[in-house]
């Protein structure tokens, strides 16, 4: 199938696509990025905008650059960037480890960080890592710039906070400190293909126990979030398989899950319990291997 017809739009600034955003976002314009989404929904007509705001022309917003503690992330940073570390810790290592799991390489090759946010699919790896991590979204428009939490940002499947004539310019992520450890596991049933359920956690040790512990979980519920039932299970404990367990059992009764015509609720349960677990144990196992 085709698209439907739609008419095209190039801007060369972010002002230009805000001020472009803003005249047809009431005629259903859409922002387009790398088009991993959009793209196969309109030629699938599942989706046929009346306008696309194409900003692959704009200059400057694909950056990756380290400012004031956090990594900022423009809208045309692609995911193949995160393919080698973007900076030296623990948080370009964690990119790295987490870009090699997103769909396969041509889509990592043209697909968006922000554009994976924006697009807001349960099973998303950075809508996991944005939420997990505690990430500053920032949307901009004619009106101005406004900043969301992730809690204010993921409403729900293929649903954000943002506003129809918004365009999400960047994200900030908070840099992990060096002595953190972290780990990443998803499981789907063909390699590339969405995961059923996803967990990314990250803790340090000191004085022999866990301190500041993030439990995230995705593709289970309608977004991804953190789990605080499961990082009060960790907090202040011997890093053991024993604690492990008890917060992956916590993560699996705290969710609220999806169910379709092949997963009930209690198998992602499941799935929710392992990946947890499994994640905790590579943040341990990793930490010990030689950088």
């Amino acid at each position: 199938m085709k698209p439907a017809p739609f008419i095209y739009h190039r801007p060369k600034t972010v002002e230009d696509a805000v001020a472009l955003l803003a005249e047809v976002a009431p005629l259903d314009g859409r922002i387009l990025a790398g088009g991993q989404s959009l793209i196969p929904m309109m030629a699938l007509r599942l989706a046929y905008p009346a306008h696309l705001v194409d900003i692959n022309g704009v200059a400057g917003i694909d950056r990756i650059v380290v400012e004031d503690g956090e990594l900022v992330i423009g809208a045309l940073a692609r995911h193949a960037r995160f393919e080698k570390p973007v900076e030296p810790g623990p948080t370009g290592q964690l990119l790295a480890q987490v870009c090699h799991n997103i769909a396969h390489f041509p889509i990592r090759s043209r697909g968006t960080f922000c554009g994976s946010l924006a697009n807001a699919d349960p099973a998303s790896e950075w809508c996991l890592v944005a939420a997990t991590l505690g990430a500053k979204l920032v949307a901009r428009s004619e009106a101005g710039t406004r900043i969301l939490a992730p809690r204010d940002f993921f409403q729900g499947i293929m649903t954000t906070g943002l506003a129809p004539e918004e365009m999400l310019v960047e994200v900030r992520l908070p840099m992990l400190p060096s002595d953190a450890k972290f780990g990443f596991y998803e499981f789907s049933r063909r390699a590339g293909d969405f995961a059923l359920a996803s967990s990314l956690t990250a803790f340090r040790v000191e004085n022999g126990v866990i301190a500041a512990p993030l439990v995230g979980v995705g593709g289970a519920e309608a977004h991804p979030r953190r789990i605080p039932e499961a990082e009060h299970a960790l907090l202040g404990q011997q890093a053991t398989m024993a604690t492990f367990e008890r917060a992956a059992q916590a993560a699996a009764i705290a969710i609220d899950p999806l169910e379709d015509a092949a997963t009930n609720a209690g198998y992602r349960r499941d799935l929710v319990r392992t990946v947890v677990r499994r994640a905790l144990e590579l943040a341990i196992s990793q930490s010990e291997r030689p950088q």
